[in-house]
């Protein structure tokens, strides 16, 4: 049998295969192929599996991915984590407070997706929360990110309305909602499709951030179609297997404008004739997402805390 896989806890799989739904495990072969990742499965995968003499489910065979988002601890070197596989889209929700989504992390996660050939788009989330000076703040970085090339979209998940508007972005798609514990994201998704009561929690007063209630990715239908994968939070998104020199790739405005530069290897750091550097010093590019891209190759991350409103 075929089906995909809509839950992992880790040691079991639930698959979903003809609107039934298997509680799977996986055989040792495949867990121990040579794997680099914690979870040789992730939910959107696709896999063939039986039921054994014993009556176990048991996967048997992943199918190739189309793609899929992977992630390590900045602390853990090795250890790299698949959020999810065969996906349409990737969304992040982010948000300026409680706890607040900083620019750097932001960048990694577009860094990510782009690396892997998945359309991203950024949800500011929280926005009642706001005061004049952040609402402004939040518009700047909107912008920032709408002139790179992506879509983004400032709500309310305690708005019914905003939320339901945002509908058509999720129809037909498999979609993975990733971002900080905290940000809403189940919070969203129970708007978004009624009826689902996926746990949520509340911030943390002492540290202003999100305590863990989605424990592990699961995959939820949309009546109105398409899948949403609902993700554990993020605390670091850490860059998986990623050469200085493949960064500007990831960044789509220093990526249309790298093969003007003098040099072939140029990093866009202080090199001479660098396209992308004049880009900046022109007001062509973001002053803000070049200082991010300095900081990621330096292994620093960018915030708007001191960010200056313009």
């Amino acid at each position: 049998m075929v089906g995909k896989v809509i839950k992992s806890t880790g040691s079991r799989y639930i698959v979903k295969s003809d609107s039934k739904l298997y509680d799977c495990v996986l055989k040792g072969k495949i867990r121990l192929e040579g794997r680099k990742t914690t979870n040789p499965i992730a939910v959107g995968d696709l896999v063939d599996f039986n039921i054994d003499e014993n009556g176990e489910t048991c996967i048997q065979k992943i199918h190739p991915r189309k793609n899929y988002i992977i992630r390590k601890s900045i602390n853990l070197s090795k250890q790299a984590q698949i959020l999810a596989s065969n996906l349409d889209q990737a969304v992040l929700l982010a948000t300026m407070v409680s706890p607040r989504t900083s620019l750097g992390f932001i960048d990694r996660f577009l860094i990510t997706a782009e690396a892997y050939r998945i359309p991203a788009k950024i949800i500011f989330n929280k926005c009642d929360l706001l005061d004049d000076l952040l609402l402004k703040l939040q518009g700047e970085i909107t912008t920032i990110y709408e002139k790179a090339g992506y879509a983004c979209y400032q709500i309310s998940s305690s708005n019914v309305n905003q939320v339901m508007g945002l509908e058509g972005l999720f129809k037909d798609k498999t979609t993975l909602i990733a971002g900080h514990s905290g940000v809403g994201k189940s919070t969203f998704i129970n708007v978004l499709q009624p009826g689902l009561n996926i746990k949520t929690g509340n911030i943390s007063s002492a540290h202003l951030k999100g305590m863990h209630t989605t424990t592990f990715a699961e995959l939820h239908s949309l009546s109105f179609g398409g899948d949403i994968i609902d993700s554990p939070g993020i605390k670091e998104l850490g860059l998986v297997e990623m050469k200085k020199e493949e960064v500007g790739h990831y960044f789509p405005e220093i990526r249309k404008r790298m093969n003007d530069c003098k040099f072939n290897n140029c990093l866009h750091v202080n090199e001479p004739k660098c396209a992308v550097i004049a880009a900046v010093e022109a007001g062509e590019m973001s002053e803000e997402r070049y200082s991010s891209y300095l900081g990621i190759l330096n292994g620093e991350e960018m915030d708007w805390k001191n960010w200056e409103v313009k």
